[in-house]
């Protein structure tokens, strides 16, 4: 496994990749191993994403978790930029239970790539977030992605 560091205005996201897929972001972790080519354009992307000039990622992710984990989080990564669901739209989808999707979402080993931010509670109202800065953090990514305006 190797991890890159890439500075953004949601604080410095650290990309970690083993073999040919993306299986972690944490916020500020150090850098280690050999900086692959696929980590070096997953710090493209997420650049490009921070300065505005990407909104869907081109990367391979690999999500270790349960069975429901993973579905979850394909649910999350098929939420459109600038878009936001609810952990009860998620949890119809899935036919499981909202608290549990909440769990999964917060267990997301990928933020950011897998937009786990652009989830919310029952009526859009707006809840935690296990990255760094919790919720004042996926406040910043939602008014960065123009989905921020439902909570003015």
């Amino acid at each position: 496994m190797a991890t890159i560091r890439v500075p953004t205005q949601f604080g410095v996201l650290s990309v970690t990749a083993e073999g040919e897929a993306i299986v972690r972001v944490t916020w500020d972790a150090q850098a280690e191993g050999e900086q692959s080519a696929l980590l070096r354009e997953a710090a493209a992307q997420i650049a490009a994403y921070d300065a505005g000039r990407l909104i869907c990622f081109d990367l391979p992710l690999r999500v270790e978790g349960t069975a429901f984990q993973c579905a979850v989080c394909d649910a999350m990564a098929a939420i459109p930029f600038g878009e936001i669901r609810t952990y009860g739209d998620i949890a119809a989808e899935l036919g499981a239970p909202a608290r549990a999707v909440g769990g999964a979402c917060g267990g997301n080993p990928i933020p950011v790539l897998i937009p786990c931010h652009r989830v919310m509670g029952a009526g859009g109202r707006l809840t935690g977030f296990s990255g760094a800065g919790g919720v004042e953090t996926k406040l910043a990514l939602l008014r960065h992605e123009g989905a921020g305006g439902f909570l003015i």
